[in-house]
């Protein structure tokens, strides 16, 4: 995570640093991009706190849960083994004290069984949108909605 170290010049004297976490979003832009699109779990601790809580996320089996770092992992996982390719295109994003909105267009190859559902090798593209909760410059949930009825048409969409 990015820290800044602001110095204050106030009537001459140079008060001690203070630090500075990422402005929040900044924050959810980078997670997107690093955890998500690049899959580069290693540094989920950077974005994300120790508890994190699904608000609501239909049909997500973590939805009203809190959870750790290694059980994020393990549904990041879920979501990189049946679209390994997969990747969020942020449409808008707006911050709103310690929240973040976002839309995003996410596009991906199923390759990967879901659950007991095969994969098909199949392209998706479906659009959502996620609020992502802050508190002390980290992420600590979040509340989404996205329209997977497209997705499942689009996964039995015979080629």
């Amino acid at each position: 995570m990015f820290m800044f170290n602001i110095v204050s010049n106030h009537n001459s004297k140079i008060n001690a640093p203070k630090k500075y976490t990422m402005e929040p979003l900044s924050l959810v832009r980078e997670f997107i991009a690093e955890i998500w699109n690049k899959k580069d779990t290693s540094q989920l601790e950077t974005y994300i706190q120790p508890a994190y809580t699904i608000f609501l996320d239909n049909t997500d089996p973590w939805e009203g849960k809190t959870i750790d770092i290694e059980t994020f992992k393990t549904r990041l996982q879920y979501s990189f083994s049946s679209f390994p390719d997969i990747h969020f295109n942020i449409q808008s994003a707006v911050a709103d004290g310690d929240a973040v909105a976002i839309t995003w267009i996410m596009t991906g190859t199923h390759l990967g069984n879901i659950g007991a559902f095969q994969a098909t090798h199949n392209t998706i593209e479906t659009f959502g949108s996620t609020i992502y909760h802050i508190k002390d410059g980290k992420i600590a949930g979040h509340s989404q909605v996205f329209d997977r009825t497209r997705v499942m048409h689009q996964l039995m969409k015979q080629k």
